[in-house]
C-alpha cells in the first residue's frame, strides 16, 4: 500500500485497540489515544525504511535517505544469509528484514526501553520522528516538497514538545497500562509494534504478498510472501486502495475512537 493508507490503517488500528481496552477495563485516557494513534500512524510507515523512493526515506533529509540505504544493504545481507532454495534471487533489500514479525517486535521493545531509561528528551525524540513521519502519511499532498520539510519538522517538534507536557500530568497516561514506578512511558513501544505489524498486513494485500513470518519457513521458502489467493490482491496506489480501504479505515478509525471514549 502506498503512504497515506498504511498511516491511516495504523491509527484506525490503535482507535480499535482503544475501544477493546476500554471494554476490558482498561481504558485509555484522551491523551493516550490521541498520542498513540499518531505514533502508530507514523510507525506504520517505517517498515519502508528499506525503499529510498518511500515517503519515510525524505522526511528527515539526508539522515533519512542515508539510514535507508543502510537498512536496504543490511536487509539485503540478511536475506542472501538465510534465503531457502524456495526463495528467488533479488539485488535489493524491499520487503524482507524490516517486514516482519521480528522487526516489529525489535523496534517497538526498543522504543520502550528508550522511553523507559531516556528520560524526557528520549520520550520527545520518540514522539518528534513519529510525529514527522505521521504528518507526512496523514496530510502527504500538504507536506509533499523540501519546501515544506521545516514547516513539518517544526509542527512535529512544538506537537511533541505539547503532547509531552500533556500526558506528563496526573492522570492523562503516562503510566497508563504500566503502573509500577519506573514504568511511565513503557506503552509507546506498543503502538509502534502495531504500526509496523499493520503496515506487513497491508502489504500482504498486495500482488507482491509480505514475508510477515520470517524466519519460520514454508515448505522450500523462507521468505515466504503471506497474502491472501491472488484475485484478492490488489495492486498498490490503485483504486481499490484509494476508493474503498482508506474510507473503511477512517469509518472503523472514527467507531474505535468514539468506542474508546464512550461516546457510544
Amino acid at each position: 500500500m502506498m503512504g497515506p493508507a498504511h498511516s491511516l490503517s495504523g491509527a484506525a488500528a490503535w482507535l480499535g485497540v482503544g475501544a477493546a481496552a476500554a471494554a476490558a477495563g482498561h481504558s485509555m485516557p484522551w491523551p493516550v489515544l490521541v498520542v498513540g494513534a499518531l505514533i502508530c500512524a507514523g510507525a506504520a510507515l517505517a517498515p519502508d525504511l528499506d525503499h529510498k523512493s518511500a515517503t519515510i526515506s525524505r522526511a528527515f533529509g539526508p539522515l533519512s535517505r542515508g539510514l535507508c540505504e543502510i537498512v536496504d544493504k543490511l536487509s539485503y545481507a540478511v536475506y542472501r544469509s538465510t534465503r531457502k532454495p524456495g526463495d528467488p534471487r533479488r539485488s535489493g533489500g524491499h520487503r524482507t528484514l524490516t517486514h516482519t514479525w521480528v522487526w516489529a517486535v525489535l523496534i517497538g521493545a526498543g522504543s520502550s526501553v528508550l522511553a523507559v531509561t531516556g528520560g524526557r528528551w528520549a520520550v520527545l525524540a520518540l514522539l518528534f520522528v513519529h510525529m514527522v513521519l505521521a504528518i507526512e502519511g496523514l496530510l502527504w499532498r500538504a507536506a509533499r516538497g523540501s519546501s515544506s520539510d521545516v514547516l513539518v519538522w517544526l509542527l512535529a517538534a512544538a506537537s511533541a514538545w505539547i503532547m509531552a507536557g500533556v500526558l506528563d500530568k496526573p492522570g492523562n497516561g503516562s503510566d497508563w497500562l504500566f503502573t509500577a514506578p519506573g514504568q511511565e512511558y513503557l506503552w509507546l513501544g506498543l503502538p509502534v509494534v502495531l504500526g509496523a505489524l499493520v503496515h506487513d498486513i497491508g502489504d500482504a494485500l498486495t500482488v507482491s504478498g509480505c514475508p510477515i513470518l520470517w524466519p519460520i519457513p514454508i515448505g522450500r521458502r523462507r521468505w515466504y510472501p503471506i497474502g491472501p489467493p491472488r484475485m484478492m490482491r490488489f495492486r498498490a496506489g490503485s483504486w481499490i486502495e484509494l476508493k474503498v480501504l482508506m474510507p473503511v479505515f477512517m469509518l472503523l478509525g472514527g467507531v474505535g475512537g468514539a468506542v474508546a471514549l464512550n461516546f457510544i
